[in-house]
C-alpha cells in the first residue's frame, strides 16, 4: 500500500499533491482535485484517531508531528495522541508563565525509584535547563516532608508523575506519593510517564491516573521523553 506523502514532504502545493503516490488519483488533470476539499492523513488522524481513556501514544514515524509550541529548527516529533495530551499542560505553563520563582517541573515518583529511574529522569531534564523539583535534593533533613511536597507543587508550572512497578506498589497504601497525585490530579498539571510498565497496569491500581494520555518509554528512550518535556515548559 503506497503512503502518504504529507506528514514528511508536505502537500502545500498541488504539484506536491500529485506527486504523492497515495493522494495523486484524487488528483484530476485539470489541476484540481476530483471531488472535495483534500485533508492530509495526517491531519484527519489527529481529529478522529486518539486518547481513548489514555493509552499509549501510537508508534509510526511517517504520523509524528511537530507540536505547535515546537521551537524553529525543532527535531522534537510527537504523535497526534501526545499532542492532545500535551497541550492542555501546555496551555498551564502559559497562564503560570508570569508567576514568579516557579520551578518548570515537579517530579514525582515512587520512593524505591529515587536512585534509579527518577534520578536519571531528573538529570536528563536538568541538563536540557529545565528546574526540577525534586525530593532527593529539595526536602532537608528534619523538615516535615508533606509540607514541603506540599510548597514544591505550588511552585511548579507542571508536574509528571514516573509511573513504574514500584509506584504501582505504593499507591494501594496511600502513602505521599499517592497525596502527590491527588493534588496534581485536581489540575491541568499532570503529565504521566511510564516506565516498564503499562497503561493497562496503571489502570487497574488507578483508574483516575490512568485516564491521563502522557509519553511512555516503551515507545521511545528516556531521552527522547526528557526533550519531549522540556520543550513542554520552554517559555
Amino acid at each position: 500500500m503506497a503512503r502518504c506523502t504529507a506528514p514528511r514532504e508536505g502537500h502545500r502545493s498541488a504539484s506536491a499533491a500529485a506527486n504523492c503516490p497515495a493522494c495523486r488519483h484524487r488528483y484530476g488533470r485539470n489541476g484540481g482535485y476530483s471531488s472535495g476539499s483534500y485533508s492530509s492523513p495526517a491531519l484527519s488522524y489527529y481529529s478522529s484517531s486518539g486518547g481513548s481513556g489514555g493509552g499509549r501514544s501510537s508508534g509510526g514515524g511517517s504520523g509524528r508531528i511537530k507540536a505547535s509550541w515546537s521551537k524553529a529548527g525543532s527535531s522534537v516529533l510527537y504523535t497526534p495522541t501526545e499532542v492532545r495530551a500535551l497541550t492542555p499542560i501546555r496551555h498551564t505553563v502559559e497562564s503560570r508563565a508570569e508567576l514568579p520563582d516557579l520551578r518548570d517541573v515537579f517530579l514525582c515518583h515512587a520512593w524505591d525509584d529515587r536512585q534509579g529511574a527518577a534520578k536519571e529522569l531528573h538529570d536528563l531534564l536538568e541538563s536540557l535547563g529545565v528546574s526540577v523539583w525534586f525530593s532527593e535534593k529539595d526536602v532537608a533533613l528534619g523538615t516535615p516532608l508533606l509540607r514541603e511536597i506540599d510548597k514544591g507543587l505550588a511552585k511548579s508550572r507542571v508536574g509528571i508523575v514516573l509511573v513504574t512497578p514500584a509506584l504501582l506498589r505504593r499507591l494501594p497504601a496511600e502513602g505521599i506519593a499517592d497525596k502527590e497525585l491527588s493534588a496534581l490530579l485536581a489540575r491541568e498539571q499532570l503529565v504521566p510517564i511510564v516506565h516498564n510498565t503499562t497503561y493497562e497496569a496503571l489502570r487497574n491500581i488507578s483508574p483516575l491516573l490512568g485516564s491521563r494520555s502522557g509519553l511512555s518509554t516503551a515507545e521511545e528512550p528516556m531521552a527522547d521523553v526528557a526533550a519531549k518535556l522540556a520543550e513542554l515548559v520552554a517559555l
